[in-house]
């Protein structure tokens, strides 16, 4: 059985791997403070929603407004498009920081796992068998980097 990482949020040894760690990432033309304001400014219909987002002070704040937004203020696509923006914000990432790929390569075969109980789509969620997209996406990256 290969070796589990699991990772919250941005701190601890692993938290690099997380959206909500704070280095720069260029997406789409914008340099975004993390990985999750890139992802978020994807999301509402409003230019000037997404704006508002990305004066969030922290990715997790950030993170939060976004999830609190109305179904009509989401881009009705958002089901579709949600994942492939999320990779390519995470390569974007992954590709813009050697020490980052570094760290990510480094986690070998390691499963990775978000371990948030809260989201069942990018993480494990509560009950730990979520989709865990996050994770997976990363082992993904991982392996076209190396």
């Amino acid at each position: 059985m290969s070796e589990e990482i699991r990772f919250y949020r941005a701190s601890g040894r692993y938290g690099f791997l997380s959206s909500l760690f704070a280095e720069a990432v260029t997406f789409e033309g914008r340099v975004f403070p993390a990985a999750e304001y890139a992802y978020q400014f994807g999301k509402p219909t409003s230019p000037n929603v997404a704006e508002w987002l990305m004066g969030a002070p922290t990715p997790s704040l950030c993170a939060q407004a976004a999830h609190a937004l109305f179904v009509w203020q989401v881009k009705s696509d958002w089901a579709t498009i949600k994942v492939p923006r999320m990779r390519a914000v995470q390569m974007a990432k992954f590709t813009q920081h050697a020490y980052l790929r570094n760290a990510l390569i480094e986690t070998g075969d390691a499963v990775l796992m978000e371990e948030s109980t809260m989201d069942a789509f990018w993480g494990i969620g509560k009950k730990g068998a979520g989709r865990n997209m996050l994770g997976l996406l990363l082992m993904e990256i991982r392996d076209e980097l190396r």
